[in-house]
């Protein structure tokens, strides 16, 4: 196992809490009014070594261990800043790492900086108004001709969506072919016959752009193919318990979080002549609340360590996302119990920590994909 410096990495927590209370803090409950975080707020990220961070120097990272860019996420998270967190989490963690890990040299070269410094968001086109776990049955088309592909299709509920500058999109290019026809290519938003839908209206997530991408006749470079022609299914299965991870590590965080601000407000808010804390349900619902989540953080903290040395596997990622992310809900539900009506405002934490919750088990792999995915490690198919 790669050796972390314990008190270099707090050293770094301390000051993403510093820059989050400090810079995000303050506008973040604005933006999900406004159901909009600024566009200039991700350079700002960039500007303060937020993006990229486990991406080499070369490309505009820091070059640190990977366990320093799930410190973002769960500081991010913690601190209730849940549309942040997933933002940052498939720009950086997930859409960075197939550009580094299939793209030419020109590719990375030119795009890994600007996404480090913010200059370049980045989304990922895998969902499709009729294929959402079911990445193997997407049908945008990518026909070759000459040095382009020509592009044509849709994707829905692409996170990023409205402020990409590049999107790594899952296409067909042997339609035949089934899961071996799927192929990536990164696609520059700009170019003509790309068009962004409308931002799509969500239940949480608010500041989060998630929106719609219609491609008609979008001609791609054959240079902007990632990996090889076929391999893009392949590529997703091995990119995804490193997605399936981030999701579990918000996950547990938030319920940190929110877990922590409910302690506070159970021992302020009186009922029947004394404290909630001292009755006798509160306590004990929170206790299980406290227990469960060490758990979770045992075993996503396990995860961290294994994706670092490249050994978490398929299974477990989905093991830890299903894991987790349920808990995330109950935790969640349970403490806007605590509440009592007020939990049920969105001036509370606590409502919008309910409802930021309910999409992490449908995202990544719906939690019914992750029960499979398991069960077939555990008895075949």
């Amino acid at each position: 196992m790669a050796t972390i410096d314990t008190a270099e990495l707090e050293l770094f927590r301390d000051n993403v809490k510093r820059f989050l209370a400090n810079e995000i803090h303050p506008h973040y409950e604005q933006w999900e009014k406004d159901a909009w975080m600024p566009r200039e707020f991700w350079n700002k990220l960039g500007e303060n070594g937020l993006l990229c961070v486990d991406q080499p120097e070369q490309y505009g990272g820091v070059g640190v261990p990977f366990q320093y860019s799930m410190v973002i996420l769960n500081e991010m998270a913690k601190m209730g800043l849940s549309s942040l967190a997933t933002g940052v989490s498939v720009h950086s963690d997930i859409c960075a790492p197939y550009v580094e890990h299939l793209g030419s040299q020109a590719i990375k070269d030119y795009w890994l900086p600007r996404m480090a410094s913010g200059e370049a968001v980045a989304a990922i086109g895998m969902t499709e108004p009729g294929a959402g776990s079911d990445l193997a049955g997407i049908r945008t088309s990518a026909v070759l001709d000459g040095d382009h592909y020509v592009v044509n299709g849709s994707k829905t509920f692409i996170s990023n969506g409205q402020h990409a500058d590049i999107v790594i999109m899952a296409v067909k290019t042997d339609p035949s072919a089934g899961a071996k026809g799927v192929s990536l290519l990164l696609m520059d938003t700009s170019l003509p016959g790309f068009n962004k839908g409308k931002k799509l209206e969500k239940m949480g997530l608010q500041s989060q752009d998630t929106s719609e991408m219609f491609m008609d006749n979008v001609r791609v470079p054959v240079d902007c193919l990632l990996g090889q022609e076929g391999k893009g299914f392949a590529y997703m299965m091995n990119e995804l318990p490193r997605e399936r991870l981030n999701i579990a590590v918000i996950a547990v965080a938030a319920s940190e979080g929110v877990l922590e601000d409910t302690i506070t407000y159970v021992q302020e808010r009186k009922a029947f002549g004394k404290p909630l804390a001292q009755l006798q349900n509160t306590r004990f619902t929170l206790a299980t609340c406290k227990t469960d989540i060490l758990a979770a953080r045992a075993f996503v903290n396990n995860c961290v360590d294994l994706h670092a040395d490249s050994k978490l596997d398929i299974p477990t990622g989905a093991a830890v996302k299903l894991y987790t992310t349920e808990l995330q809900g109950r935790v969640a539900d349970a403490c806007l119990q605590m509440h009592g009506g007020y939990g049920y405002m969105m001036e509370y934490p606590v409502a919008r920590a309910y409802v930021d919750a309910r999409i992490q088990r449908i995202y990544g792999g719906a939690s019914e994909i992750m029960k499979e995915v398991v069960a077939r490690d555990i008895l075949g198919r």
